[in-house]
């Protein structure tokens, strides 16, 4: 999985941004020559800055010989070509594409956007079995903190879609947080209890959980 602090850092530099993106418009692997030219840069500075791009997770790279081109004597030389989708950074951290898969996967079936959002929850706890119920959210940046023998989830991932669907999202949000619970197999109860600037979902605060305890931040908001 890629870094996206890494991959952010990665792409600061002019050059490895300009390769970065040639890379991700062609419909091909991309060599390092073509690369070179195409950024006006020499082959060796080009590859490594590709390299470079490689080690982030933006690129992946392997030997193949140029389409069309019979191969000759000696290895392949070095293709490039770009990692998933992209890199999408948001601070806080959000989770709209979880969102969206949820209510497709509700749309293209039989069951309903909020036991979608459960199951979803409890595949993912599942998977995590053995982290802490802050450790468990706050990956997925929830941003945990105990107050008063209470769990308090000062961000919300869906911030924008729960501006204006407030209803719908905190619903699947609450449901997804109980799945997550339900697959760690812990007890805790989420409940809704909404605050202006912070996620809608509140939990009491398992005694061994091991999150930061802070004062209510939420006038900062």
């Amino acid at each position: 999985m890629t870094d996206r602090w890494t991959a952010v850092a990665t792409l600061v530099d002019v050059s490895r941004r300009a390769l970065y993106d040639y890379v991700r418009r062609q419909d091909h692997p991309v060599g390092r020559e073509e690369a070179a030219e195409a950024t006006v840069m020499s082959r060796s500075l080009a590859a490594f800055h590709l390299d470079k791009l490689v080690d982030a997770g933006l690129l992946t790279a392997r030997y193949e010989a140029p389409a069309g081109q019979p191969r000759g004597r000696g290895r392949a030389p070095k293709v490039y070509e770009p990692v998933g989708d992209g890199l999408a950074v948001t601070i806080p951290q959000r989770q709209y594409e979880l969102i969206a898969d949820i209510l497709a996967e509700a749309a293209s079936g039989d069951r309903s956007p909020a036991e979608v959002a459960y199951g979803r929850g409890r595949e993912l706890g599942a998977q995590l079995r053995g982290a802490s119920i802050s450790d468990a959210l706050g990956g997925l940046g929830f941003e945990p903190h105990l107050q008063a023998g209470v769990m308090r989830l000062h961000n919300c991932p869906f911030h924008a879609l729960a501006s204006r669907h407030t209803a719908l999202i905190c619903d699947l949000n609450l449901r997804f947080i109980t799945g997550i619970l339900a697959g760690l197999d812990e007890v805790a109860e989420p409940r809704l209890a909404p605050r202006p600037g912070a996620c809608c979902v509140e939990l009491p605060a398992p005694p061994s959980d091991p999150a930061r305890t802070d004062p209510d931040r939420s006038a900062y908001r």
